[in-house]
């Protein structure tokens, strides 16, 4: 079943430079997909387009449904409750344990206390940080800092997990770790997982779909693919 439908996507910004041209994708529930491609391929462009940081020019992205590029401002918060968002740097907050930084998410939309540890519980035991829920982010290694925002991202449950460069901080063993992470909880809860990464190893050895965007266009689209130095 379809859950991303992007169709006839173009992006120009203000300043006249054109990111993103005719830009088609279908991606099914459930997919693990690699978004890679060099310095102005327009790969940021459509990782903020998905959570309607940025707007298309032109064409249509349809997520669940929802089409983001026709969303009111003063509705985008329904789409983000829909979607867990994890970037390059950890977004945590520093005062707050490892606990308290996932349980905020659902307190600021009013999950219910008994809920609210369930799901917490259930989502940091999924990242593999069972025994640090007491700890602070500043007694946590990169690598532990990640899987906290991880698991701030997938506590409610999204039906897509978007990952903006989640590796680009870490070394190469701690950054496999995360993807593997990432790869239980695909595999664990159907969760759908795109990820925008540089990282050539990491897809070589996952074997995951890869789409290749260059000078704004698709350039490649690989079921089971690798990193495409000729492409990019």
């Amino acid at each position: 079943m379809e859950l991303i439908n992007i169709k006839g996507v173009n992006k120009r910004y203000k300043n006249g430079v054109t990111a993103i041209y005719d830009l088609n994708i279908r991606i099914k529930k459930g997919d693990f997909v690699f978004v890679i491609g060099g310095s102005g391929s327009g790969k940021s462009t459509l990782i903020k387009m998905l959570y309607r940081e940025e707007k298309p020019t032109s064409g249509q992205i349809v997520i669940g449904g929802i089409n983001v590029a026709k969303l009111r401002n003063s509705k985008v918060y329904k789409l983000r409750r829909r979607l867990g968002i994890v970037f390059q740097d950890y977004r945590l907050l520093p005062k707050l344990t490892v606990y308290e930084n996932v349980a905020f998410t659902l307190e600021v939309i009013g999950t219910k206390k008994s809920e609210i540890k369930r799901r917490t519980l259930k989502a940091i035991e999924l990242v593999g940080l069972k025994a640090k829920t007491r700890n602070y982010p500043d007694q946590l290694s990169g690598g532990e800092q990640q899987r906290v925002a991880i698991a701030r991202a997938i506590v409610n449950s999204p039906k897509l997990l978007i990952c903006d460069e989640p590796t680009g901080n870490l070394d190469p063993d701690m950054s496999m770790e995360i993807v593997k992470v990432l790869d239980n909880i695909n595999k664990t809860t159907g969760t759908t997982i795109i990820m925008a990464t540089h990282d050539k190893d990491i897809v070589n050895k996952m074997k995951k779909r890869v789409l290749v965007l260059k000078d704004g266009r698709l350039v490649r689209d690989y079921e089971k693919g690798k990193y495409d130095n000729e492409a990019i």
